[in-house]
């Protein structure tokens, strides 16, 4: 009877990291996944269902210049929506945008006129004024704690009474003079409201610039620091903090440049219509913020993105447009608005955890 053999240990070193638990492969999403996790996938779903509704329902929709006119309608949304969509995506709001255009416009027609100076004079100061409401704005929000709701609500009401306050104590009415004839307009116009042919179809100069802009709150956003700070600012200002971003820089810097923003669109009325009524932007704001929200932005912060806030702002001016060129009711406009937030929320969110849920 043989006897057993006894098993005799190994003098071989064990291979590296043989008994340790090998490490969890990365997990790749998949490129649907990584598509509908982008903001702006909602609104470029809803803009081009609303271009095939009224190219189906509008023949004078179907033509270049009716795209030059709904681009153009576009544009004076999306260009103050883009710095509004920074803003929510940094965790705060901004009420006075709308009024804040007009008081650009206003500030630079009236020192302009009353003082026979030339148009870039007003255009430089008005800068000023803008860039100084936006830093009083952001400087309160992150100096008191107090909701930036309430703060530029407060904003809202002030630049409201000042518009007409000042521009009837000065002027005598609710519009400033016509300031035409003015050194420097000729030039200024040609900077804020010209129009230019691009061969097949002629576009006013604003609808350029408001592709700039959303070219470079884009570029802000997804290539430098600046943009991970917004992010996440908005996303968890505590934990932002805590890892050392400038939470008060970055969110003072976001209402700065909704300032500047809407100086600039106060700059193309001026220079497009030679004049500005006091009363004109109530209720604007309301439109930049809903352009955001239908973009993809959240209430919530932290998530959205430049392109989406232009799809909201390429949705309104389609409808307003579209409306007229198929000859129905204007009225409905404010219902079709309200029906396309509660929408727009409900895809948004409903795409965003499908995204989440998917690998």
């Amino acid at each position: 009877m043989s006897s057993p053999v006894a098993t005799q240990p190994s003098s071989q070193p064990s291979p590296p990291g043989a008994g340790a638990p090998a490490a969890p492969a990365r997990q790749q999403r998949s490129l649907v996944s990584r598509v509908l996790a982008r903001p702006e996938v909602g609104a470029l779903a809803a803009a081009i269902a609303v271009f095939l509704f009224f190219y189906a329902a509008a023949p004078t929709f179907r033509s270049l210049p009716a795209a030059s006119t709904y681009l153009y309608a576009s544009a004076t949304i999306g260009i103050v929506a883009v710095g509004v969509a920074l803003l929510m995506i940094g965790g705060e709001f901004d009420l006075s945008a709308g009024v804040a255009v007009t008081t650009a416009a206003l500030t630079a027609a009236m020192l302009c006129y009353q003082l026979s100076l030339n148009v870039w004079v007003g255009v430089v100061v008005s800068l000023v004024v803008a860039l100084a409401i936006g830093f009083l704005n952001g400087w309160l929000v992150v100096r008191t704690g107090i909701p930036s709701f309430l703060v530029t609500l407060s904003t809202f009401f002030v630049l409201q009474g000042l518009n007409l306050g000042v521009t009837r104590l000065i002027t005598g009415a609710v519009a400033t003079p016509n300031i035409n004839q003015l050194d420097g307009f000729d030039s200024a116009r040609a900077v804020f409201a010209s129009d230019v042919n691009l061969g097949l179809i002629t576009l006013n100069i604003t609808i350029l610039w408001w592709a700039l802009f959303v070219a470079v709150g884009t570029w802000v956003l997804l290539r430098t620091r600046v943009g991970n700070w917004i992010f996440a600012s908005g996303g968890n200002e505590a934990s932002a903090r805590a890892v050392g971003v400038p939470v008060r820089k970055v969110k003072i810097g976001l209402f700065m440049a909704v300032g500047f923003l809407a100086w600039f669109l106060g700059m193309h009325l001026l220079m497009n219509f030679s004049t500005v009524q006091a009363g004109i932007g109530v209720g604007n704001e309301f439109v930049y913020i809903i352009a955001a929200v239908v973009g993809g932005a959240l209430l919530t912060g932290g998530y959205g993105s430049a392109v989406g806030s232009a799809l909201g702002a390429l949705i309104f001016g389609m409808t307003t447009q579209g409306i007229v060129f198929a000859g129905w009711d204007p009225n409905w406009f404010r219902t079709f608005l309200g029906v396309m937030l509660l929408l727009a929320v409900l895809v948004n969110l409903y795409v965003k955890n499908y995204a989440a849920r998917r690998k």
